[in-house]
């Protein structure tokens, strides 16, 4: 195939594609030009989860109406006037990549009007190029609307999420800036609805409330420490931790990033104080010389460098440690849910009745995810897999069992076979049709963020078909008045967050079944954790469970329940054969 030269329309939407990966690419380009522009009321609207129409409204400086080509030329930027300025960013855009990206891959019309002018000027693009420009009223500051995006790039159309996962990620930026900016008010609509609503009133705290709920902004504590490395923001109590790391926000210089290592010396600093598969609520801003951090590493300015990260590391992980130490009591472990009493029906509807009889290890802490992208098929009748009859012996560090069997030894993941009991009891209802819940006595209330809602939304009629029932109490709260019976016993409140939490962890693409996912994280939510101490009647019936389950050797996640070492292996190991 002969070398060609890419058409300019080409080469914009091969670029684009690096800067614009889905909607929310597009809203968080837009907040943080509105950002730059010193708005203090930013307004984000959107249909069909922003394939179909995205807006975001603002009340900044605006853009001269003689500058709206050049603005949407590649690499035009007001951020930059030197090469060494590059070295000592402190603006959120830099490359002059957005808007010319965004117009590559959509329809886009922009309204602007600086301070000042009578009137906004406005423009609009059609696969890249002016197709209109001219003179429009509208309020001071700058207006952006995207329509069709991806429209004319089906390949990267048909890997966006449902819409409603694709609203969850627009809310997630949209909640991200809001806690990085409390001083400017933002507001998200989705379909005509409003979902977020912060007070822009400068307190961080208030702003979290937006986010989280007032209950859980009363949990915050103020993290502060000063020096080279400062850190400022809110870190929560353990008594809310939640299901996944996606409560832990981060930010540099007011800039949203994503970083595993700070993300860890958060976690981290929390040892001791949380239940094993627990993490913490906690928004942390590190301040540090321009010169200090290299933003200029990833093509969405996603991911930072710092010159001394063990420095940045160390100073965030004693922060945080230091507010819960020094203004939080040190509550019992957080083990809710581990320490109820079992249901009516069993070990196969609900977890042991257990206490916790030791503390969860360093290695309890460290063990992998049970977890997996993507659940395993649900088995066909032809492929059931039968487990001979095993004896309990023990338990191993509270997480695994041991067993005999007719052809030696089996260690068996109690946490990942209790899931496999549970997800086909849980789909074998739903495919007989078998609605079985267990209504509240006094139901029970919660304030959900954007995010959660959206999940909600989506898997409305999964949840109600497994049991839940969950209805609209005001703006931003919910109220519970029935659960599945393997929920029975527990904070309804909580555990309905945590489900919500483990669907999306899930993280599945669209078209793959809706029921198994949640009943995959049922299964995880209501089954037995590593780090219980399990009794020996205990180990017999969950060993009986297993036994009946048409997979057992795996769990709904694709990771194995059981490791076997037959009679021959074990002979061999010892040199008798």
């Amino acid at each position: 195939m002969p070398i060609r030269v890419l058409t300019p329309q080409e080469a914009a939407r091969i670029a684009a594609g690096e800067v614009i990966e889905r909607p929310a690419s597009v809203v968080k380009e837009l907040i943080e030009n509105a950002l730059a522009a010193h708005a203090r009321q930013i307004t984000v609207e959107f249909r069909q989860g922003g394939s179909a129409l995205l807006r975001v409204t603002d009340d900044g400086e605006g853009i001269p109406p003689e500058e709206l080509r050049v603005a949407f030329e590649r690499h035009a930027t007001s951020k930059l006037t030197a090469e060494e300025e590059l070295w000592r960013i402190t603006t959120l855009g830099f490359r002059g990549e957005a808007l010319p990206s965004i117009a590559a891959a959509a329809d886009v019309e922009l309204a602007s009007r600086p301070p000042g002018a009578l009137v906004a000027g406005r423009i609009i693009l059609r696969d890249g190029e002016v197709a209109r420009q001219g003179s429009a009223g509208a309020p001071p500051g700058t207006s952006v609307t995207v329509q069709g995006l991806f429209r004319r790039q089906p390949a990267r159309l048909k890997f966006l999420r449902s819409p409603s996962a694709e609203a969850g990620q627009i809310a997630t930026v949209v909640t991200q800036y809001a806690l990085a900016y409390p001083e400017v008010r933002f507001t998200m609509r989705a379909d005509g609805k409003s979902v977020v609503a912060t007070p822009g009133n400068g307190d961080l705290r208030d702003a979290a409330a937006a986010v989280y709920g007032v209950d859980v902004a009363a949990e915050l504590l103020p993290v502060e420490a000063e020096g080279p490395i400062e850190v400022r923001g809110l870190a929560g109590s353990p008594a809310v931790s939640r299901a996944n790391r996606n409560y832990i926000s981060l930010f540099a210089n007011r800039r949203w990033i994503r970083d595993r290592s700070l993300t860890f010396a958060v976690v981290e600093a929390y040892q001791g104080l949380l239940a094993i598969g627990r993490y913490p609520i906690a928004i942390v801003e590190v301040r540090l010389p321009p010169d200090e951090v290299d933003v200029n590493v990833h093509p969405t300015k996603a991911e930072v460098r710092f010159r001394d990260d063990r420095a940045v590391f160390a100073a965030v992980q004693r922060a945080v440690r230091r507010t819960i130490a020094s203004r939080a009591h040190t509550p019992p472990l957080d083990v809710g849910s581990e320490m109820r009493e079992a249901g009516p029906g069993g070990l196969g509807e609900a977890p042991f009745a257990l206490g916790w009889r030791q503390q969860p290890t360093q290695a309890h802490l460290a063990q992998p995810a049970t977890r997996d992208p993507r659940p395993a098929a649900p088995p066909a009748a032809a492929l059931v897999d039968q487990l001979p009859l095993l004896r309990p012996v023990g338990q191993i560090e509270n997480t695994y069992v041991i067993a005999e069997g007719p052809d030696g030894l089996y260690l068996v993941d109690q946490h990942a076979a209790h899931e496999r009991v549970l997800y086909e009891r849980f789909l074998a209802r739903g495919e007989n049709g078998a609605r079985e819940l267990q209504p509240l006595l006094q139901p029970a209330t919660l304030e959900l963020t954007p995010r959660q809602r959206a999940l909600l939304d989506a898997f409305a009629g999964e949840l109600a078909a497994a049991g839940l029932e969950v209805e609209p109490f005001g703006e931003g709260a919910y109220i519970v008045r029935a659960v599945p019976p393997a929920l029975a016993g527990r904070d309804a409140a909580r555990a309905v967050g945590e489900l919500l939490d483990l669907l999306e962890r899930e993280d599945l693409v669209v078209g793959q079944d809706r029921a198994h996912r949640v009943a995959a994280s049922l299964a995880c939510h209501a089954s037995v954790r590593a780090g219980q101490t399990m009794t020996e009647e205990e180990q017999r019936e969950l060993l009986r469970l297993l036994e009946a389950a048409d997979q057992p050797r795996t769990c709904p996640h694709g990771r194995p329940t059981m490791v076997h070492l037959s009679s021959d292996a074990l002979a061999r190991q010892f040199r008798r054969r």
